[in-house]
């Protein structure tokens, strides 16, 4: 089980973007993983490591991250002899030894979590296990895929974009539906799919064909002017479904993209360059602006509220409403173990948002969720803005059983590769009669 090659590459994702895949060997096969990219990306983040040569790709292509891989991490994982079962020691090692930085800025946290996936897989490979069961069996000690029990989770479908994911005028960057009353993840994906449908048929009545247009991840971008005007978009389309009482509403505010820290106001008019100064609010008043949306709307998910630095707002926020709504932190914690447990301690929120490129290796990834986990929150695994067509986070959420995935609209095939390679593990756990069971309307507290 030894690893006999590792080699990397420049491939492109779903943004047109490079991004670096990795390609590692064993005696048995060849096993790939491709790595995502953000594009609201915190400012605690592990460094993506880009080549900042502005003739080549804008400076955004790999060949550092690809160099990397080929001449330093790859000769030094064979040369120590390590098994690809040894996962823990391959990441530990890959960070704390050939990196060395806290943020992965020597070698790239996307050429660690290149060759950190595709040891995953090759372990799952190698022991004849699909990669949900290896994670599961033996790289989880916490939550109850590691006591034999899988939890499929709901999917969180992101229908509308706003943001930096779209060229409209939205503020907030995501509008989610949460199939919470489905019996399973194939009715939920058949609610989903069909309210994307009745979405898109509403959004061609109301604003015109060419706002069927897609953002970066699936979801429309009509010129909608106001958050509750999404909101009432995805209420009709429900309606229009026939699924009212059984589809929820998620957001992500991304707020840290309109926090303007020269005012401590928050521009809901930020993308407009002559923005109306009524829309800049501070943080009393966006809090306000979101219980009037949780007292209309059936929302059960909010992302980044507040800016990641405005811890205040966050406590306060998450006190206030952490008994209906969860609250979940992305920029706020970046799937890091240390700000997750400052977080924690501030009661600043009470959801991880895991991205496995936030933190740079799928060790420190299962190390967050079980952090959280250990501190009373849910955790929500999902992609990046920019993907591939690897599938690995189905896998991940299935083998964690975190209860929820964010990973686009039921449209696009890099966002849909998750979604069908959840099918499949949830059609072969039937086959097997396995112990498992679709989150529902217990999203949030799977792991109990």
């Amino acid at each position: 089980m030894a690893i006999r090659a590792v080699h990397a590459r420049q491939i492109y994702d779903s943004r047109g973007n490079p991004t670096i895949e990795v390609d590692l060997k064993t005696d048995k096969a060849v096993y790939r993983s491709a790595v995502p990219s953000g594009a609201s990306t915190g400012i605690y983040e592990a460094l993506e490591l880009r080549d900042g040569d502005k003739t080549d790709h804008l400076g955004k292509s790999v060949n550092k991250a690809v160099k990397n891989v080929n001449e330093i991490i790859g000769p030094a994982l064979i040369a120590k002899g390590f098994s690809v079962l040894q996962q823990t020691e391959i990441d530990d090692y890959m960070f704390k030894e050939l990196d060395g930085t806290d943020t992965k800025s020597k070698l790239g946290a996307n050429a660690i979590l290149g060759v950190s996936q595709a040891v995953a897989k090759a372990g799952a490979g190698e022991s004849g296990l699909p990669l949900y069961k290896y994670i599961a069996k033996n790289l989880v000690k916490f939550g109850p895929a590691a006591k034999g029990k899988f939890v499929i989770p709901v999917p969180a479908f992101n229908v509308i974009n706003g943001g930096q994911h779209a060229g409209n005028k939205l503020a907030f960057q995501e509008f989610m539906l949460l199939p919470t009353g489905a019996a399973n993840l194939k009715e939920a994906m058949k609610m989903g799919a069909e309210v994307y449908q009745h979405l898109k048929g509403i959004i061609k009545s109301k604003y015109g064909l060419d706002a069927c247009n897609v953002g970066d991840e699936g979801g429309f971008a009509p010129n909608i002017q106001s958050a509750l005007e999404g909101l009432e978009l995805l209420k009709l389309a429900i309606e229009k479904g026939g699924y009212t009482g059984k589809i929820k509403i998620g957001m992500d505010v991304a707020a840290s993209e309109f926090f303007k820290d020269e005012t401590k106001l928050y521009n809901l008019d930020f993308k407009n360059p002559n923005s109306d100064p009524s829309q800049s609010i501070p943080s009393d008043k966006l809090q306000e602006y979101y219980d009037d949306m949780v007292t209309k709307y059936p929302i059960v998910s909010i992302e980044d509220p507040f800016d990641q630095d405005d811890v205040a707002a966050w406590s306060k926020f998450t006190a206030h409403i952490s008994a209906k709504t969860q609250i979940v932190g992305d920029d706020l914690t970046v799937t890091n173990p240390k700000r997750i447990q400052t977080m924690a301690e501030k009661k600043a929120c009470n959801t991880l948002l895991l991205k496995v490129n936030q933190i740079g290796s799928v060790t420190e990834s299962i190390r967050a969720a079980e952090l959280a986990w250990k501190n009373g929150w849910g955790v929500m695994v999902s992609h990046r803005s920019g993907e591939t067509e690897d599938s690995f986070i189905g896998d991940l959420a299935v083998g964690l059983s975190v209860g929820q995935i964010k990973t686009g609209a039921p449209c696009r095939s890099e966002r849909l590769a998750k979604y069908n390679q959840m099918l499949r593990i949830e059609e072969e756990l039937e086959l097997e009669k396995a112990n498992f069971t679709y989150a529902g309307e217990n999203f949030h507290h799977s792991e109990q």
